[in-house]
């Protein structure tokens, strides 16, 4: 089977509390992603957590984008997911780093659909360089530092 869409996985770190608290900020960040990564924005949910943090939810002709906020870590995660020819989710994503203001953040993007998925992973600092992944500074696993594992099968 031929790859059928493009799954970006987006960790957005050091990010400015205001902007991730903020969720106009949050939607109209989701609304320009979905514009820069020329996909279609069908349907839009919003739900402010108390005392802190966002979720926007965008259903796209061509899949979803989802933006989940955690101003308390100056953390945000996000999803694009695209299938067909014309949408560019990794646009969609660089504009979600720069709209929500992230220092540093990695990208996971994954073929989908294909007959054996390709995978390719990147870290970024502010200013473009590589930067270490959690894993490579002997952190602790947790809901903030997702590690890959390889499956067989």
């Amino acid at each position: 089977m031929e790859k059928l869409g493009t799954h970006c996985i987006l960790e957005l770190y050091d990010c400015p509390r205001e902007l991730l608290e903020d969720p106009q900020v949050v939607v109209n960040a989701l609304e320009e992603a979905s514009r820069r990564g020329l996909s279609t924005l069908l349907k839009k949910v919003t739900h402010r957590f108390h005392p802190q943090g966002v979720t926007a939810l965008g259903l796209l002709a061509e899949s979803h984008i989802s933006i989940h906020t955690w101003p308390e870590h100056d953390y945000a995660a996000a999803d694009v997911f695209t299938c067909g020819l014309t949408a560019r989710p990794e646009d969609a994503c660089q504009y979600l780093v720069n709209a929500l203001g992230a220092r540093r953040h990695s990208l996971l993007k994954i073929a989908r659909g294909g007959s054996a998925p390709a995978v390719e992973v990147g870290t970024v600092d502010a200013a473009g360089d590589d930067a270490p992944t959690s894993a490579d500074q002997g952190e602790p696993d947790s809901c903030l530092a997702p590690r890959l594992v390889p499956v067989s099968g």
